[in-house]
């Protein structure tokens, strides 16, 4: 499995703690080839199908460079809604998360986003 550079685990969960406080559900990384949850809430199952989670997830590697140069602007994150909460995907190069979360105000997202694409971004050098 393909791991977060070790000193980046911890900062991303830290971000999404700060973003997301007590509504942070799970927080899982992943690339083009991997997969690995950091955080799992304890009131939470390990139900989830954490490879099909991310082949869908995958798509925004894509995204990426599909929407790129047009008049939208950069590509920054993606929010989906569900019954019981919400999922927000960051990608940065070639690195991803996916945040579950319970409800909370939208700001909040952009909040999160920001603040993971910034350390997603920090995993390559330059």
């Amino acid at each position: 499995m393909s791991h977060p550079p070790d000193e980046h685990a911890d900062e991303l969960l830290s971000a999404a703690r700060t973003a997301t406080g007590d509504e942070l559900r799970s927080l899982t990384y992943f690339t083009k080839e991997d997969v690995e949850q950091l955080y799992l809430r304890s009131d939470l199952s390990r139900t989830a199908d954490l490879v099909g989670f991310a082949e869908n997830e995958r798509q925004g590697f894509h995204a990426q460079s599909m929407y790129a140069d047009t008049q939208l602007g950069d590509y920054r994150f993606t929010v989906r809604v569900f019954e019981n909460g919400y999922l927000t995907r960051v990608i940065a190069n070639n690195h991803g998360v996916w945040v579950t979360t319970d409800s909370m105000e939208m700001d909040r997202f952009e909040e999160l986003a920001s603040a993971l694409a910034s350390i997603l971004r920090s995993f390559d050098p330059t």
